[in-house]
């Protein structure tokens, strides 16, 4: 994923995806989305130590999120090495520890985090399937992973670490 875009599926849509540190490749995300720069991108793990310089957690925060049974998206303060392109305007960070096979898979294959972002534009709604996907987004990413998202309908829900505030129902 040399600065490449791809789309591919996740535990609830399909997903937008790149190296979060190519600034190229995030923007293109940005702009195929529609998507201001400000309001930061949540970034995929198969591994926490994927995240390593851009989170401090803690061993209650990694127990948290390796022991939490629904598909959590986790905001997490962050550190300076985090580029502003990922977290927008925010001292904190989105991050999930993916717990789909193709999405993990990618995550391990690159060595890295991704970008994970929904495969829709602003406001829309994301494709249901492969082939919605395939009419949307096959002339405007670099390459689509072929597969099915996974059990749960719709965007993750979105927690604060800290406080376990719900910031997004599933």
């Amino acid at each position: 994923m040399n600065g490449g875009v791809i789309a591919y599926p996740t535990e609830g849509v399909f997903g937008l995806g790149c190296l979060p540190d190519n600034y190229e490749a995030v923007n293109r995300i940005l702009n195929i989305k529609k998507r201001d720069i400000k309001n930061g991108l949540i970034v995929i793990v198969s591994s926490l130590h994927q995240l390593k310089g851009w989170v401090n957690l803690t061993s209650s925060h990694v127990n948290r999120i390796k022991n939490e049974s629904e598909v959590v998206t986790w905001i997490v303060k962050k550190t300076n090495q985090v580029p502003i392109w990922v977290s927008g305007e925010h001292d904190s960070i989105a991050i999930r520890l993916t717990k789909h096979p193709i999405a993990a898979a990618l995550c391990d294959i690159s060595g890295s985090s991704l970008i994970s972002t929904s495969a829709n534009m602003s406001g829309e709604q994301p494709p249901s399937d492969q082939n919605s996907l395939q009419e949307q987004f096959c002339d405007i990413v670099d390459y689509i992973v072929a597969g099915e998202c996974g059990m749960k309908n719709g965007s993750s829900m979105i927690k604060c670490i800290d406080t376990q505030e719900i910031i997004r129902p599933r």
